[in-house]
């Protein structure tokens, strides 16, 4: 009896890359704020380019602090709605397959507590969220961000999301 080929690494890598797309791609408030991520395997680094319209003063100038704020959060969430497909995709069924190109329902912040840690400067801004713990109804993650230097943080948070399919 013969195995079955292992799938080529590229059809692998666009097929992943292909899900996180369907994921981001269909929320227009992360267009909106120009937030892009990038994939190294499992892990998701997100990307906020500089805008002049992320400035929240002028006279520093420095990011505006409900930019950076959502940037966190929109980070955290993504991370767990990526950490949910991954699971999905990498399991290879049909069924697994057909549910990771549904629509996603995202998780809902129950709440998130920002640490403005230094202002940040007008260019691009990284952040990376690990989670604590997830459950089927609940889940905590921690999203550090960074401009230039990764061990100089600007900004971190603590969120709290209510997981989905659990409340209609």
């Amino acid at each position: 009896m013969s195995r079955p080929r292992p799938e080529p690494v590229q059809v692998i890598k666009t097929r992943r890359d292909g899900a996180l797309e369907r994921l981001v791609g269909g929320v227009p408030y992360i267009a909106f704020l120009g937030i892009r991520f990038e994939r190294h395997g499992d892990e998701l680094t997100a990307v906020l380019p500089y805008a002049d319209r992320l400035i929240g003063n002028p006279m520093l100038p420095a990011l505006h602090g409900g930019a950076t704020a959502a940037f966190l959060e929109t980070t955290a969430i993504v991370e767990l709605a990526w950490a949910r497909m991954w699971g999905l995709i990498e399991a290879g069924t049909p069924e697994a397959q057909a549910e990771a190109e549904a629509r996603p329902n995202w998780p809902r912040t129950i709440d998130l507590t920002v640490d403005y840690l230094r202002s940040g400067l007008p260019r691009d801004a990284y952040a990376r969220a690990r989670i604590n713990r997830s459950g089927r109804r609940y889940a905590s993650v921690h999203v550090e961000a960074w401009q230039d230097n990764r061990s100089r943080l600007f900004a971190q948070a603590t969120g709290h999301f209510l997981m989905p399919g659990l409340d209609g």
